[in-house]
């Protein structure tokens, strides 16, 4: 296969050419105050992608939304005010909300939404992370437009652990859904069929010019020769894992979900939604005569239908002793990305994420097990209820579980029942470590597949050193699932193809180096073991990002006790959390 050169998403160097000041990262102003305020306005604002006008839902009227910009230690307080007919919930993508799970955001599980004309503010402190995360709303399919950047500046006077770049641009993947994407889920959920898709991916919120009617919606990214950008790449698509590249650049990754790595060159990267990538981009060292164009195409391993088409902008330089409008006239190379399903690239670009490991960013991995987990991940089945027609396989509905678990949202928050000792009804404390039938979970699946539902959470005294196998299997089809775990980051210790094996594939974990993350994907037809130490009480949702597949059920809650000392402890809830 032939790649060409991929660095990731731009420089922020010079200007951006058809952006909007979102995505200029300027130092920060007011370096002396310890706590950052924003107020988002949620509301509904038009826009025309694809030629295409629609009222969509926004923070403060942008999209996508604004930025976060804050240090290392600092205090982040943001007022959100609801002004639409949906109910909203926002998340902090990544941020571990030590001890402040009451701002972390899933709607059900840490908080009821906040409703039609009520507000929330969200209140955390950013401890011991630096680097590129990113909020999104948390209920239903609000994140297809409700979305921005967190961007996590080291403590001042801390350098980066690599060369200081000239400049840091953020660039955030999506999708653009011509339908109302309320309505898709809805529908799909209705029938049992699989949804419908979007209509394009973006970048920073424009399609590129490979759609139709788009070319003005192009992310254009100026840059000067000779110079070093640091690229924040995020993956807020709502169902797809995206491959990168930049036409005849090299990138060199340097961190992963805000946690530095090794640094390695890469011509092309994978990244799933739920994950961030900050990439170092060296321009030539004279201004070249070509624009270069940087594009992100789907990586699907599933049976379903996806969006298959490919977003692009355009990475510029500068011309000496001439304006930019000459870059019309340049030739444009373009880059070479793997195949849709190219599994093995996956899982080789996967095997070069190692973390830094050294004294000043240890990698504090769990060197001992208090308690194993096995979780099945996958797709299955309801049944059709009586007196209706349903789409799903064999006239079911698609379902999606863990353990053959498919969570049922409850209509109060987990973490306020648990809080107030008022849990009966809401949730049971019976969710399977291991799954009650085996099988050759990556070989001829079951003829049932058909799934239980519940409300159930698996409880971890504080302090646990935790252990969890996550296993694809191959009912209704084996497909790579993105999992993210709130409020902690954990260490992959080891993946592979096929159906793990307890006793021979411990042998080969990496307990020294492992790359350190909040989402992962689980290989498509393979399984990831992952280590992390319960030191966060609180209720923790953990689901796959696909957000297909979170609807279906594909989704669990961890419930982590409170430690004995005044410091290991939730606190309590704020005065003005939302009531259901």
């Amino acid at each position: 296969m032939a790649f060409s050169p991929l660095p990731s998403l731009i420089s922020m160097g010079a200007m951006f050419l058809a952006l909007s000041p979102l995505f200029l990262l300027p130092e920060l102003a007011c370096a002396k105050q310890n706590t950052r305020h924003y107020t988002f306005n949620v509301k509904m604002n038009e826009f025309t992608r694809l030629c295409h006008k629609k009222s969509i839902v926004t923070v403060n009227g942008k999209f996508p939304g604004p930025k976060i910009v804050a240090r290392e230690g600092d205090r982040v307080v943001i007022t959100v005010v609801n002004n639409v007919q949906y109910n909203v919930s926002l998340h902090w993508h990544g941020i571990r909300q030590l001890r402040s799970g009451w701002a972390d955001g899933p709607a059900y599980i840490t908080q009821c939404p906040i409703q039609t004309g009520q507000s929330f503010t969200y209140n955390y402190t950013i401890t011991g992370q630096r680097g590129t995360l990113f909020w999104h709303a948390h209920i239903s399919w609000l994140r297809s437009t409700l979305y921005g950047p967190i961007i996590i500046l080291p403590k001042r006077g801390v350098p980066y652990p690599f060369p200081k770049p000239y400049k840091e641009v953020p660039i955030i993947f999506g999708e653009w859904w011509n339908a109302d994407t309320e309505l898709v889920i809805a529908q799909a959920l209705q029938t049992g069929a699989g949804p419908n898709v979007s209509d394009a991916y973006t970048i920073n919120g424009l399609p590129g010019p490979l759609y139709n009617c788009s070319k003005k919606d192009t992310f254009k990214l100026s840059v000067k020769p000779g110079k070093t950008y640091l690229l924040r790449l995020i993956n807020a698509a709502l169902n797809d894992e995206l491959f990168f590249s930049i036409a005849n650049h090299m990138l060199t990754v340097v961190e992963t979900d805000a946690i530095y790595v090794k640094p390695f060159n890469t011509k092309i990267l994978l990244i799933t939604p739920g994950q961030t990538t900050n990439v170092l981009l060296a321009t030539k060292p004279n201004s070249p005569s070509a624009t270069f164009l940087m594009a992100a195409r789907p990586y699907a391993t599933g049976l379903g239908t996806f969006d298959n088409s490919t977003t692009a902008g355009l990475l510029q330089y500068q011309q000496p002793n001439s304006s930019l409008s000459n870059n019309k006239n340049l030739p444009l190379l373009k880059p070479s990305l793997p195949a849709l399903n190219d599994t093995s690239f996956a899982a080789n670009f996967a095997s070069k994420l190692r973390s830094l490991a050294n004294a000043q960013f240890p990698a504090n991995v769990p060197q001992t097990v208090d308690r194993r987990f096995f979780f099945t991940v996958g797709l299955g089945s309801n049944p059709c209820p009586k007196n209706q027609t349903c789409q799903g396989p064999n006239g079911t509905k698609f379902s999606a579980s863990i353990n053959n678990v498919s969570f049922i949202l409850p209509t109060t928050a987990i973490l306020q029942s648990y809080y107030f000792g008022q849990s009966n009804g809401i949730y049971s404390t019976s969710f399977p470590s291991f799954p009650l039938i085996k099988f050759n979970y990556t070989g001829t699946p079951p003829n049932n597949t058909v799934v239980t539902n519940g409300t159930k959470v698996e409880v971890l005294p504080f302090n646990t050193s935790v252990e969890l196998v996550l296993q694809g299997t191959s009912i209704l089809g084996a497909e790579s699932h993105p999992f993210h775990l709130h409020g902690y980051n954990f260490f992959v210790v080891g993946q592979g193809f096929g159906n793990y094996d307890p006793n021979k594939d411990p042998s080969n974990f990496n307990l020294v180096d492992p790359v350190e993350r909040n989402t992962i994907g689980v290989p498509s037809g393979g399984w990831v073991a992952i280590r992390f130490r319960a030191d966060n009480p609180g209720v923790w949702f953990m689901h796959c990002h696909f957000d297909v597949h979170l609807s279906w059920g594909l989704k669990m809650a961890w419930l982590v006790l409170d430690g004995k000392l005044p410091n290991q402890k939730l606190q309590p809830p704020p005065s003005d959390l939302p009531k259901c």
